[in-house]
């Protein structure tokens, strides 16, 4: 099996750093950054942008709430802008990822509700059938903890490897216990993972980078996660002891309404799910 080194540390330090350095100008913790009475939440673009923008445009008012969205392309920047103050809330990320980045960090982020589940699908411009993979073939996947526990569970699932008994979130290559098509596992950034789709095999995508380069989970995903005792769903995420702020509990309402529900359901059509109704 051959692995590439992951650059985690290296990555999570320079962001970090570069969070830290925008949290200059922040009004400090709680205050967003804007005036007392909007809530201001990070997310990546997609899903999660096109739901709190659906949310400002169309629920926000009538509930009383101010809501500003500031866009991010990467994991990291928008849990240490909500640390540091520069953001209220975010909403983006699943309860693993932000338990493993609480404990790598440490960091205080809690979850206060589910939005919806964006599941990950593996992606080819080379094959059709994942369990078909040629002899040595490389795999890319997602080179944060979290999201590559889930790449390799996804593709266990289908019996393309076997991982290690108890394996949990936080698998890594070398929790493979058997890997009989000798795949090598290429570890990038997420953002670059549809980039890569000429250089691999196939490549594990989370489900807002797919969507972002134009994939479709529902159609282009060779193999895409069931919603089944799924424990990835995204959530709204604030700095411990903001839960009770009146402006993160109006906005976990909508997002657990019956209305977005509804628009999850009409705009994505399966690509991604809803978890919540109301």
């Amino acid at each position: 099996m051959s692995i590439v080194k992951r650059r985690r540390p290296v990555l999570l330090t320079a962001a970090l750093a570069g969070a830290l350095s925008l949290g200059l100008t922040a009004c400090g913790s709680g205050s967003g950054g804007g005036d007392d009475d909007t809530l201001v939440v990070g997310a990546t673009a997609v899903p999660a942008g096109e739901v709190l923008t659906y949310v400002k445009d169309d629920l926000a008012a009538k509930a009383g709430l101010k809501l500003e969205i500031r866009e991010f392309t990467d994991y990291v920047l928008p849990n240490t802008a909500l640390q540091e103050g520069s953001l209220d809330a975010n909403l983006y990320q699943n309860e693993p990822y932000l338990d493993e980045f609480n404990k790598s960090t440490g960091t205080d982020l809690v979850p206060v509700v589910k939005a919806y589940l964006p599941p990950m699908g593996v992606y080819s411009n080379k094959v059709t059938d994942v369990t078909k993979l040629a002899d040595g073939a490389t795999v890319a996947v997602p080179n944060d903890t979290t999201n590559e526990g889930r790449a390799l569970k996804l593709l266990a699932s289908k019996g393309v490897i076997t991982l290690k008994k108890g394996a949990g979130t936080d698998a890594s290559p070398a929790d493979i216990a058997a890997n009989p098509r000798h795949l090598k596992f290429q570890e990038l950034e997420p953002a670059q993972l549809p980039r890569s789709l000429d250089d691999v095999a196939v490549a594990v995508i989370n489900n807002n980078y797919a969507q972002d380069a134009g994939l479709s989970p529902t159609e282009d995903a060779i193999l895409l996660e069931s919603a089944k005792d799924n424990p990835y769903a995204n959530l709204l995420a604030v700095k411990k002891g903001n839960e009770d702020d009146p402006r993160v509990e109006k906005l976990a309402k909508l997002l657990a309404s019956s209305d977005v529900k509804k628009f999850i359901e009409d705009k994505y059509k399966g690509s991604v799910l809803p978890v919540t109704s109301g």
